[in-house]
C-alpha cells in the first residue's frame, strides 16, 4: 500500500483528490495538509510515501516545504501537483528535489500512475514540463557525451533514445516487443553505468546525444 500526504490550501482540492485516490486499491491517504509548514510536521509524523503537493501556498511554499522536507527527511519522495507551469517553479521544485511534477488538469488514472512511479523512484513529469526543465538555465552548457556511454549496449542505446522521445516503460515495453520488467532493467543500467541520478537526467542526456 502507498501512504500518500496531500498538501493544498485549498479544501476541496484535497478533498476531491482524497476520494479519487481512496478509490484506488494500491493507495491510501493518510493525511492532509493545507500549507507547507503543515505539510512538513505531517511528512515528519506519518512518514507516508509520497508527499502530493501544490506550490503556492499560504504561511510556507511548496518549494521551502521541499527543501526542509530533503533535509529532515529525504527518503519521501514528493510530487508536485499544481495550476503553475511557470518556469520558475518547475525549476526550484526540481532542484530542490522533487520526484515529479503535474498539472492539476492530469487525468485521475494518470495521476495514479506517476503516484506508483515515484514511490518506485522514477522522475514523473506532465507534458511539457520536461521541456522546460531543460531550457529553464539556458546558459547551462549542454551535457556532453560520458565516456561510459561506451559501455552501453546496443540495447540499452535503443530504450535511451526512446526515453528522450518521452516514452514510459510500457510504452518502450511495446515499441520494442519485450517485457516492461526488461525495460525497467535496462534503465537501471542505464542510470547506473552513465553515473546519473534518476530518470529525468538521462532523459536530459538523451535528448542532447538524440536532438
Amino acid at each position: 500500500m502507498i501512504r500518500v500526504l496531500l498538501v493544498d490550501d485549498q479544501s476541496i482540492i484535497r478533498e476531491g483528490l482524497s476520494s479519487l485516490l481512496e478509490a484506488k486499491p494500491d493507495i491510501e491517504v493518510v493525511g492532509e495538509a493545507e500549507n507547507g509548514q503543515q505539510a512538513v510536521e505531517q511528512a515528519l509524523s506519518l512518514q507516508p510515501d509520497v508527499v502530493l503537493m501544490d506550490v503556492r501556498m499560504p504561511v510556507m511554499d511548496g518549494v521551502a516545504a521541499l527543501r526542509s522536507l530533503r533535509q529532515k527527511a529525504p527518503e519521501i519522495k514528493v510530487l508536485i501537483l499544481t495550476t503553475f507551469d511557470d518556469d520558475d517553479y518547475i525549476n526550484q521544485a526540481i532542484r530542490q528535489g522533487a520526484k515529479g511534477y503535474l498539472l492539476k488538469d492530469t487525468p485521475s488514472e494518470e495521476l495514479a500512475q506517476a503516484i506508483r512511479a515515484v514511490h518506485k523512484g522514477y522522475s514523473q513529469m506532465g507534458p511539457g514540463i520536461l521541456e522546460k526543465v531543460m531550457v529553464a538555465t539556458p546558459s547551462t552548457p549542454q551535457p556532453k557525451i560520458p565516456p561510459e556511454w561506451e559501455h552501453l549496449t546496443p540495447r540499452e542505446k535503443e530504450v535511451l533514445e526512446l526515453i528522450a522521445k518521452g516514452m514510459n516503460n510500457r510504452e518502450i515495453a511495446e515499441t520494442l516487443f519485450i517485457s516492461e520488467r526488461t525495460v525497467k532493467n535496462h534503465v537501471n543500467s542505464i542510470l547506473s553505468r552513465l553515473n546519473l541520478r534518476d530518470r529525468t537526467q538521462a532523459a536530459i542526456l538523451a535528448n542532447s546525444l538524440y536532438k
